[in-house]
């Protein structure tokens, strides 16, 4: 199994609705976890294998066939850091509010008290490509 990050940005932008059940083709980028941990919190990130990238970041990386088995929306509150220069708004750790995603995921979540919508964590298992076995079968 893959944990997936797939920012509700790039969703919103452009991506393809998607739910549990569904067979997918997305480009995943390596991530490195301790990216996410002021987001979904350390043991979370920790499993995070991948991002979904279809805005040239993942140029050049073949798609992945995957079966969708779990979709969950990641809420979180944004703040400043304490002693930030830059007044960049930054995940505020401890404030994650994760909803499971019954119906599907298409990047609009409903809105929540004190939180913000951030993104996806997908649980996905690789599938074969029929392109590939056919090539592979001569």
């Amino acid at each position: 199994m893959l944990t997936i990050w797939v920012d509700d940005w790039q969703m919103q932008c452009c991506g393809d609705p998607f739910a549990p059940g569904d067979v997918v083709s997305w480009t995943l980028m390596e991530v490195d976890p301790e990216d996410y941990v002021d987001l979904v919190g350390a043991e979370r990130a920790e499993g995070i294998d991948f991002c979904e990238e279809h805005h040239g970041g993942g140029e050049g990386l073949p798609p992945v066939p995957l079966e969708v088995v779990s979709v969950v929306e990641v809420h979180c509150r944004y703040g400043v850091p304490p002693g930030a220069t830059d007044r960049v708004n930054h995940p505020v750790p401890g404030t994650t509010v994760m909803v499971p995603v019954e119906v599907a995921a298409d990047g609009w979540a409903k809105a929540r008290d004190g939180v913000s919508f951030a993104g996806y964590l997908v649980t996905a298992r690789r599938v074969a490509d029929p392109v590939e076995d056919a090539v592979a079968r001569g």
